[in-house]
C-alpha cells in the first residue's frame, strides 16, 4: 500500500511549510491526482486520515481532485481521453500518443482556519 508512504510525503510537505504554531489551524490539504498516477483515492484519502490522528494536524482534510488523462497524438495532433493504457490514437490509428495530463500527484494548497474572522 504505497498510498501510506504518499500519505506521510503530503504529510512532510505540510509540515515543512505551516508554523508548528499553526499546525492545529490547518483544515484541508488539497492535492491534485491524475488518473494515470497509480494511486487509489480512496486509499490516499484513508491512509492520511491514519497518519494524521493524534498529531497537531488532526482537524486537517485531504481533498482530491481527479485529474482526466489526455493524450495528443505526435502523428495527427489529435487530443483524447484515455480511459486505460490505450496508446493508439482514436483519429489516425498511429501508436504513440503523448500524455498531456493525468500523471500528476501534487499538493496544490492548504487551507488554515482564519482564527481572526471567527473571534470577530
Amino acid at each position: 500500500m504505497h498510498e501510506l508512504t504518499l500519505a506521510a510525503g503530503i504529510l512532510d510537505i505540510v509540515q515543512h511549510n505551516v508554523l508548528a504554531a499553526d499546525a492545529a489551524r490547518v483544515r484541508a490539504v488539497r492535492v491534485r491526482v491524475g488518473d494515470l498516477a497509480g494511486v487509489v483515492p480512496g486509499s490516499l484519502q484513508f491512509c492520511f486520515e491514519a497518519i494524521v490522528t493524534g498529531t497537531p494536524f488532526a482537524a486537517a482534510s485531504l481533498a482530491i481532485e481527479r485529474v482526466a488523462a489526455v493524450a495528443e497524438c505526435r502523428e495527427c495532433g489529435c487530443t483524447t481521453g484515455l480511459s486505460g493504457p490505450q496508446f493508439v490514437c482514436p483519429a489516425c490509428g498511429a501508436l504513440g500518443m503523448a500524455v498531456l495530463c493525468g500523471e500528476e500527484l501534487q499538493v496544490v494548497d492548504v487551507e488554515l482556519d482564519d482564527a481572526m474572522a471567527r473571534a470577530s
